[in-house]
């Protein structure tokens, strides 16, 4: 199996064992986890190509959802120009 073919399974599977996680970097810890404990066999390298591919597939579906960058409920200041 390719570290391609890896890194979309591994995504096609992350709502079962990222369940609960609400940030990104709960995500990538999780998928590190995910990765030593079911591809032990890959090189320190490896695991680090595949979570970075797999955090690309789940940040492109949104799994994380949208980060607001400061009061997102705060109207925007009118102009009087």
């Amino acid at each position: 199996m390719t570290l391609a073919h890896l890194i979309a399974d591994i995504a096609s599977r992350a709502d079962d064992f990222l369940a609960g996680a609400t940030s990104r970097e709960q995500g990538r810890a999780g998928i590190a986890e995910y990765i030593n404990l079911e591809h032990f066999h890959l090189t320190p390298e490896q695991r680090k190509q595949v979570t970075e591919g797999v955090m690309q597939v789940l940040e492109a579906e949104d799994f994380f959802g949208t980060e607001f960058v400061g009061d997102p409920f705060k109207d925007d200041e009118a102009s009087d120009e």
